[in-house]
């Protein structure tokens, strides 16, 4: 996919972010580090969103699949995410806008 590709669908993701809860994901995802779903479920709860870990779950999953912008390593029963990184500048553009 191409960075403006990636952009406009990053851009489409977030309008339809109601709570801010997408945005703080990628934000998760921009520090670099990688992360199991349940360290991003338990960073929003410390962030004060009311969220499940089944809805983690699958958001982490589906900007896997849609946005295809995420790595995933499987380290025994855990998949481990992180932002590849050819779109790392790409996501970081787009959440300047936000």
């Amino acid at each position: 996919k191409t960075n403006e590709t990636i952009k406009e669908q990053l851009t489409k993701y977030l309008m339809r972010d109601e709570t801010g809860i997408r945005k703080s994901v990628l934000k998760l995802f921009l520090d670099e580090e990688p992360y199991t779903t349940q360290n991003v479920f338990d960073l929003l709860k410390k962030q004060g969103f009311d969220v499940n870990y089944r809805g983690i779950s699958a958001m982490v999953g589906l900007m896997n699949t849609r946005l295809g912008i995420l790595r995933i390593d499987v380290k025994g029963d855990h998949n481990v995410y992180s932002l590849k990184d050819e779109y790392k500048n790409s996501v970081k553009a787009t959440m300047e806008n936000y």
